[in-house]
C-alpha cells in the first residue's frame, strides 16, 4: 500500500504567512504540520510515500522534508502544475500510485486516532473507498456526506448550500485502483477543479464498496489562523514531554510542563506551561503564558504572551504589552513604543518589520 499526501495550494486563508512559504510547514508545537502526517502513515506501516507539491512552495517542501529518511520511508515528490482540485492530484500521480491501493491525506489535516485502525479496516473488508467523517457545526464549508446507518455512503455533496447531515469529509482517503477510472469518468466542478467528491461519487453510482467511518478524536483543518493555534494548543496539551535542555537563570520561574531546546537562554523569565522554547533563543525579561510556541533562534526581551506560534527567528523587542492569540512569522521584527493597548493580537508574515508608536 502506497500514500500519498497533498502539500501543494496556494493557502490563501494563512496569509501573509504562505505569501512567502507552504502552509504545510508551518509548525505546530514546533514542528512542520505535513511531519505529522508522514509520521502517522508510517506508524501505520506505509513507507512509500508521494508527495503533491506546486511550483511556489515544492523546493521548500523538498528542502525542509527530505528523501524520507528521518521518517523511515521513501518520499517521491510529484509536481501538480496548478490547484485544480484533489482528484487532479490523484490524476496527476497515478504513475507513482500504479495499481497500488493507497491513502490519501491532505498536508495541512491533523488528526487524533491512529491511521492504523483505517488502515485495517480497508484492507479486512476489501473495499474500493474508505472516508472518514467528522460531526461539524458549518457542514457547508466542507464535502458532506449522507449515509445510512450501517455506515454506507449514499451521496456526496462538495460545500453544499442545504447540508443533507453535519457529517464532513475528514481530508483522509483510502482507496483501491478502482479510483483511477473513476477520475476518469468525471468533469470540472462549476469551479473549475476535479473533485473527489464527484470521483467518489461515481464509485457509488457504479456499485463499488464505499464506506465510511465517523472520527471519535479530534480533527484539526489548519488552514486559518485560529485553527493553526487550536491546533498548537491541543498537540502541546496532549503530546509534549517537559525538558529543559537550556539554561536557565536563578531568576527565571518555569512552571507545568515547559520543554526548552539546546543552546537556549532564559534570563529572569517566567513560563508556564505547557510551553515549547526551541534551539538556540535568547529570552529576557519575558512571561510566557500557556500554549505557546516558539521556535528555534528567537529573540524575545521584555515580551509578553501567552497562546502564540512565534516562528524561527522572529525578534520581539520592548512589547510590554500583552500579546495574545498571535502568529509572527519568520524573521519578523516587532518593537512597540510605550503607551499601547492592554492586548494585542497579530498575524504578521516572514521578515516582516513593525514598529508601533
Amino acid at each position: 500500500m502506497k500514500a500519498l499526501i497533498l502539500s501543494g495550494g496556494k493557502g490563501t486563508r494563512l496569509r501573509p504567512l504562505t505569501h512567502t512559504g507552504a502552509k504545510q510547514l508551518v509548525p505546530v508545537a514546533n514542528k512542520p504540520i505535513l511531519w505529522y502526517g508522514i509520521e502517522g502513515i508510517v506508524a501505520a506501516g506505509i513507507t512509500d510515500i508521494g508527495i503533491i507539491i506546486s511550483p511556489e512552495t515544492g523546493e521548500e517542501v523538498k528542502s525542509q522534508t527530505g528523501d524520507g529518511s528521518q521518517f523511515g520511508a521513501q518520499i517521491t515528490y510529484i509536481l501538480q502544475e496548478k490547484p485544480a482540485g484533489l482528484a487532479h492530484a490523484v490524476k496527476v500521480a497515478q504513475s507513482f500510485l500504479g495499481s497500488s491501493p493507497f491513502i490519501m491525506y491532505l498536508g495541512d489535516n491533523l488528526i487524533q486516532s491512529d491511521l492504523h485502525l483505517f488502515v485495517d479496516i480497508f484492507k479486512q473488508q476489501a473495499l474500493d473507498a474508505l472516508i472518514l467523517l467528522r460531526q461539524v457545526e458549518n457542514p457547508s464549508a466542507f464535502g458532506v456526506a449522507e449515509v445510512d446507518p450501517q455506515g454506507r455512503v449514499l451521496r456526496l455533496i462538495e460545500k453544499p448550500k442545504n447540508p443533507p447531515s453535519n457529517l464532513a469529509l475528514v481530508g483522509i482517503y483510502l482507496f483501491s485502483p478502482a479510483i483511477h477510472a473513476a477520475i476518469a469518468c468525471i468533469h470540472p466542478s462549476p469551479r473549475g477543479e476535479l473533485e473527489i467528491t464527484d470521483a467518489i461519487q461515481t464509485l457509488i453510482d457504479q456499485g463499488k464498496q464505499v464506506e465510511a467511518l465517523q472520527l471519535e478524536g479530534w480533527w484539526l483543518d489548519t488552514g486559518k489562523k485560529d485553527d493553526l493555534l487550536e491546533a498548537n494548543r491541543i498537540i502541546l496539551d496532549t503530546c509534549l514531554t517537559p525538558e529543559v535542555l537550556g539554561e536557565v537563570d536563578p531568576q527565571s520561574q518555569i512552571s507545568g510542563r515547559v520543554q526548552i531546546g539546546i543552546g537556549s537562554k532564559l534570563i529572569n523569565c517566567r513560563v508556564r506551561g505547557p510551553v515549547i522554547i526551541g534551539k538556540n533563543c535568547y529570552l529576557e525579561h519575558c512571561f510566557i503564558g500557556p500554549y505557546s510556541s516558539i521556535a528555534d533562534g528567537v529573540t524575545l526581551v521584555d515580551a509578553d504572551l501567552d497562546h502564540s506560534v512565534i516562528l524561527q527567528g522572529a525578534k520581539v523587542i520592548g512589547v510590554h504589552q500583552r500579546i495574545v492569540d498571535s502568529v509572527i512569522g519568520q524573521r519578523a521584527n516587532l518593537t512597540v513604543a510605550p503607551n499601547r493597548p492592554k492586548a494585542l493580537r497579530f498575524m504578521i508574515g516572514d521578515d516582516c518589520q513593525i514598529e508601533l508608536v
